[in-house]
């Protein structure tokens, strides 16, 4: 156990101890020693987001352990990628799933797994699989997307976005992945890109998305905030917002997910009165957390990486966050996936 420090709570973060920081008082998070468990801090509504890269792939290392060691109430999930028929039996463990697989094979799929069932459950027109824990059935359920912005609308079956409203408490839930984009046509040079040049057509995919939904966000926190419900956006967005939320960042102000245009849209997405950036909140001088590196070289080991992994909550929500941590674990060999889960404990008492 490491040193402790007046006013400030160690938190059990994977196989690491991480430093994090109150709601007042303390500074910002200051280093981490790795121990050996995980434990509770109660009284916590606890909500996890994790890109899971393939869920088969995920439990083959070891999501299960970490999901009943975590003891999330929330858990969003995003790139489920797998076929309702193909979901591994059991791997949820207690929680109630809502998922939208979406027909893509092999790519996409977001979920939430909730404690007790759902309230209400909204896509963008997508049938989504809603089970208990111990079902196994493969029934589709028909929901009624209501409005959807225009440019949205190609991507209603591709698994991106599924929405609930939690029965055990006044917060809607939303799991989102956002499009990892591409580079402008200006910016494409042929033979030093990994992907062939596109003409700047993921790019625009990308920034036509990011419009629609800017919309479409905005009137769901107002739906939620008029029912008396606070509003959790949490997912992959693709989109390191500051310097601080990637490494070696000079290098990247010409790489997707890092462009001012992305940027832009990302800081006219939060604010004090509209979404909040729950870690950065808790983490304001911070260099990361982190949440994704790359499979490639020592990028883990040297936490060469990015933070697009976020929970961007309500104003009044944002203020009950207590700790928000990074589940990075201990070594390359340990990793669930690219994404690593991103924890925040919210005192609702």
């Amino acid at each position: 156990m490491p040193k402790r420090v007046e006013g400030v709570p160690w938190v059990s973060v994977g196989m690491r101890w991480q430093l994090v920081r109150r709601r007042r008082g303390a500074g910002p998070c200051a280093g981490a020693l790795r121990a050996a468990a995980l434990r509770r801090v109660d009284p916590v509504f606890r909500v996890a987001t994790v890109n899971v890269n393939g869920i088969r792939a995920a439990q083959r290392r070891g999501f299960e352990a970490w999901s009943a060691g975590r003891r999330c109430d929330v858990v969003a999930l995003q790139e489920v990628r797998c076929p309702v028929p193909m979901l591994p039996p059991g791997v949820f463990g207690d929680y109630h799933l809502t998922y939208d697989a979406g027909t893509l094979a092999g790519r996409n799929g977001v979920a939430v797994l909730t404690r007790e069932a759902p309230g209400a459950v909204r896509t963008w027109g997508a049938p989504v699989l809603r089970r208990s824990p111990g079902q196994e059935h493969e029934t589709l359920e028909a929901i009624e997307p209501g409005r959807l912005a225009r440019e949205l609308k190609p991507f209603v079956a591709q698994g991106r976005y599924v929405e609930v409203d939690l029965a055990d408490r006044p917060v809607t839930i939303a799991s989102l992945y956002l499009p990892k984009g591409g580079l402008p046509a200006e910016l494409q040079k042929p033979g030093r890109m990994r992907e062939a040049p596109d003409g700047g057509a993921r790019f625009e995919r990308k920034m036509r998305f990011m419009a629609g939904f800017a919309r479409h966000i905005t009137a769901a926190r107002r739906a939620a905030l008029a029912q008396g419900r606070e509003f959790l956006l949490l997912g992959d967005l693709n989109i390191a917002h500051t310097p601080q939320d990637v490494s070696n960042w000079r290098r990247n102000v010409r790489s997707e997910g890092f462009l001012p245009q992305e940027r832009e849209w990302f800081g006219e997405l939060v604010g004090p009165r509209r979404l909040v950036d729950v870690v950065r909140s808790l983490h304001p001088e911070a260099d990361g957390p982190y949440s994704w590196w790359s499979w490639l070289g020592d990028s883990f080991v040297n936490d060469t990486g990015w933070r697009i992994d976020y929970h961007l909550a309500t104003p009044r929500l944002a203020r009950t966050a207590v700790a928000a941590v990074t589940d990075r674990e201990e070594s390359p060999a340990a990793r669930l996936a690219d994404h690593a889960p991103v924890v925040v404990d919210y005192d609702l008492a």
